[in-house]
């Protein structure tokens, strides 16, 4: 098979999507040239002074009939064959062709295809599943259903821009689980049909060797790596061997990505100096008061209390979201570089990581690790209504967390980590990103964003009057017409107080 062009998406299924923290609102290509095609059984190189070659199972539509403006209903039937395909790259010639990937994945060899092809016209193209090993392993197990833009739409897609040709290939993206292989490695890769008649690619097989041939650096740009590229080559830090430590000296990929994250959601981390200042001083109890009086009564985060006596948080929220555990999803959505990950790792400078647990408390939401990372890149605090691992230890590094108390075991026994920067709902409160969080000794509260400086000037001012009464309750008045005030209190109140604004801008003006 000798395709005349091979067009490949970036990115299609959503565990894959998730996986990288980034879900595209629209699918996006990259060309591959025809003399990486490859049959089953043959090799592939991993070049010398190169680490970073790595797999991706996909599912390859050959086109039958010339396309060119084709409708999505119509698209289909413009597909003669379906088979399987591995979209090899090489993170190592990757940065300097960034989005193009003509080295880093135009080699030689590069876009095995086969064995077998399956008629287009008997299958479902939203039934199919793609699955890879790697030395008999299982590493990628998904279907089409799992597409963020289904199979048709890109075919009719590209067919708005350019002519699809028969024999054209068109690669339609990989899950998650797409890794570093090694020379030595065998690489399978099979597509099926998972509803009607039973149809299969057959496994198209290949094995990696090694390159033996330097690049020349006088003729361009040489392999490099970093570890962005390794964690993303090999699908989390975990298996990359990079250190969890989430010190800044070490932490160059976290660090890197999270500055992706932070570009593309808005800045609702940004208090002023003064209204921080001002949240900082004012009770939750006089700012849920405030609040009622604006008619909004279910702000509360219930059922959570500080890891540090007499702690207190201000900031705005960071969302994460977990729903209740389940196997399938926690193998799609649990490992690699997951939701928990991505919002530690992103949360910015006076932001509260708030994670809607469902109030289960029967394992931890976050642990020491991630807590450290929180604490490095400024966070202001958490506020979990479920548990926290290492909690004596998350304390000893003076982050607050509101929780639910301690618990040891791991995510994956009660949640799965589900999504960020999201409206959640946490301890029957619900949060939306850019909300202002404000908790102490009396629980956690949620401010909207625009009522959070009236909301604190008039909780302030409450409580200047309410230490007033407390000073005249203290002399023996009894608290009758004065708390709260009648009009001669109220009146004698105001007169005291205009005499302490005028004493002190006297003082001031000197």
């Amino acid at each position: 098979m000798r395709p005349g062009k091979i067009v490949a998406i970036h990115l299609n299924y959503i565990s894959r999507a998730d996986q990288r923290g980034r879900r595209p609102d629209a699918p996006s290509y990259f060309f591959k040239p025809a003399s990486s095609v490859a049959a089953t059984d043959g090799v592939v190189e991993r070049p010398a002074g190169t680490e970073l070659l790595a797999f991706e199972g996909e599912i390859a539509l050959v086109i039958g009939t010339a396309a060119r403006h084709v409708g999505v209903d119509e698209a289909w039937s413009y597909v003669a064959s379906v088979t399987a395909s591995n979209d090899l790259g090489l993170y190592d010639l990757r940065a300097n062709d960034k989005g193009s990937n003509v080295r880093s994945k135009g080699r030689d060899g590069y876009t095995p295809l086969g064995p077998k092809l399956i008629d287009a016209s008997i299958v479902d193209p939203a039934a199919l599943r793609v699955r890879a090993w790697v030395n008999g392993e299982l590493r990628q197990d998904d279907t089409t259903e799992g597409l963020l833009f289904p199979l048709p739409q890109l075919v009719a897609d590209l067919s708005q821009h350019l002519t699809l040709e028969p024999g054209d290939v068109i690669l339609t993206g990989t899950p998650a689980g797409s890794s570093v292989i090694v020379p030595g490695d065998v690489v399978e890769i099979e597509v099926d049909t998972v509803a009607g008649p039973h149809a299969t690619s057959g496994r198209l097989r290949t094995t990696v060797v090694q390159g033996d041939v330097p690049f020349d650096p006088a003729l361009g740009s040489l392999p490099a790596v970093d570890d962005v590229q390794r964690e993303e080559a090999w699908g989390s830090r975990e298996a990359a061997g990079l250190p969890r430590s989430a010190e800044p000296s070490r932490s160059l990929s976290a660090d890197a990505r999270s500055a992706t994250e932070a570009k593309r959601r808005p800045d609702t981390s940004a208090l002023s100096p003064e209204l921080r200042a001002k949240l900082e001083a004012a009770p939750t109890a006089g700012l849920s008061s405030q609040l009622r009086k604006r008619g909004l009564h279910s702000c509360f985060i219930d059922g959570v209390s500080a890891n540090l006596p007499g702690a207190k948080i201000v900031g705005t929220a960071k969302t994460l979201r977990f729903v209740p555990a389940r196997e399938d999803l926690f193998k799609t959505h649990g490992g690699g570089y997951n939701a928990q990950k991505r919002a530690f790792d992103a949360v910015r400078e006076g932001e509260v990581i708030v994670i809607e647990a469902r109030g289960e408390a029967g394992t931890g939401t976050l642990g020491d690790i991630l807590a450290l990372r929180a604490k490095t890149r400024g966070a202001a605090g958490v506020v979990t209504d479920g548990g926290v691992r290492d909690f004596d230890a998350v304390a000893e590094m003076g982050l607050p967390v509101f929780s639910r108390g301690a618990h040891p075991s791991v995510l994956g026994r009660r949640h799965v980590p589900w999504d960020v920067d999201v409206t959640i709902a946490c301890g029957g409160a619900t949060v939306q990103p850019g909300d202002v969080i404000v908790g102490d000794g009396d629980g956690v509260i949620v401010i909207p964003a625009a009522l959070a400086e009236e909301v604190a000037d008039e909780a302030l001012a409450q409580e200047e009057e309410d230490a007033w009464i407390a000073q005249q309750v203290a002399a023996g008045h009894p608290v009758d017409g004065l708390f709260p005030m009648n009009t001669a209190w109220r009146q004698r109140y105001e007169s005291e107080r205009a005499a302490r604004a005028a004493l002190s801008d006297r003082s001031e003006s000197k």
